[in-house]
């Protein structure tokens, strides 16, 4: 496991010192250097993935292997790391420093839901290349965050999600405007997105959420009360594919970060997506990738 990825238990104790009262309040926050966990004598990165949102500037080349994507950073980049997919980095000899900043969704009760953030949402765009001018304001911003969260003032909280609001922001101009476009939304778009709300509702898979339930275009009708040649038109009509190639898609994404990212093995694999026979999973994931599963982890 990579060290930017690989995660311990390292510098918890700078939060753990808090009155649970209090951290249960506020949540967690922290905003570190990238620069001891980068190069030849690296510490392990703090925090585990599953646990926190993370919003690191990476300056220096590398690749992030984002769920099922490999996203490439040429120079330096501002990367939005979502604690519900996984991820790890590669080449991280050739980053030279950085900053990054932790914190889950209780560090924002009441200040909105970071899910609805498209840097944070399975299909949103994860990394932002930057210009030098960009990384310089993107790094005034950590160092602002530096000075309040060792400062005494009673409100400095509020100051440090108003910056993290900043990052996030700063981000998001820079995606193209038409994905914010609002449009009317008719009766098939409404239940195209409960749909996809449905489905996506149901990963990751990790040890606490370790089956799915709802696999078939019926299944998903039968629990938004339509017919399903109405649940299939609507789809069909508002995304261009079936409700079975979309539901394929989301299993085999699944498939491919639990056999890059976890050490459970193929037959646990597929009883999770709700295949009930190892071969049947097998023949699926094969037939879509042109390899087997375990050829598929082994690459």
């Amino acid at each position: 496991m990579d060290k930017i990825e690989k995660i311990d238990d390292f510098y918890k104790h700078k939060l753990n010192w808090m009155p649970d009262s209090i951290r249960k309040e506020i949540g967690h926050f922290n905003v570190l250097k990238l620069d001891p966990f980068v190069g030849r004598s690296a510490r392990p990165v703090p925090y585990r993935r599953r646990d926190y949102y993370k919003i690191t500037l990476v300056i220096g080349n590398s690749k992030v292997h984002y769920a099922d994507k490999v996203l490439e950073v040429q120079n330096q980049a501002l990367v939005f790391s979502n604690p519900q997919i996984p991820y790890k980095w590669e080449q991280i000899d050739s980053i030279r420093s950085g900053f990054f900043c932790v914190f889950d969704q209780l560090f924002f009760h009441q200040y909105g839901n970071l899910s609805q953030y498209a840097v944070f949402q399975p299909g949103g765009i994860p990394v932002f290349e930057l210009s030098d001018e960009q990384t310089q304001k993107v790094s005034g911003l950590y160092e602002r965050m530096f000075e309040e969260i060792t400062s005494d003032y009673i409100h400095k909280y509020d100051v440090l999600r108003t910056l993290v609001f900043e990052l996030l922001h700063f981000a998001m101009k820079m995606q193209p405007s038409a994905k914010l476009d609002k449009q009317p939304i008719n009766a098939s778009q409404r239940i195209s997105a409960l749909f996809l709300e449905l489905l996506e509702r149901q990963f990751p898979i990790d040890d606490n959420h370790q089956t799915i339930s709802l696999r078939t275009a019926a299944d998903f009708a039968g629990q938004l009360n339509v017919h399903v040649n109405h649940l299939n038109r609507s789809v069909k009509e508002t995304t261009q594919k079936t409700t079975s190639q979309l539901i394929a898609e989301r299993l085999l994404q699944e498939a491919k970060i639990l056999l890059k990212h976890s050490a459970w093995n193929v037959s646990d694999i597929a009883y999770a997506l709700g295949f009930t026979e190892v071969t049947h999973f097998n023949n699926f994931f094969k037939k879509h990738v042109q390899l087997s599963p375990s050829g598929f982890r082994n690459v």
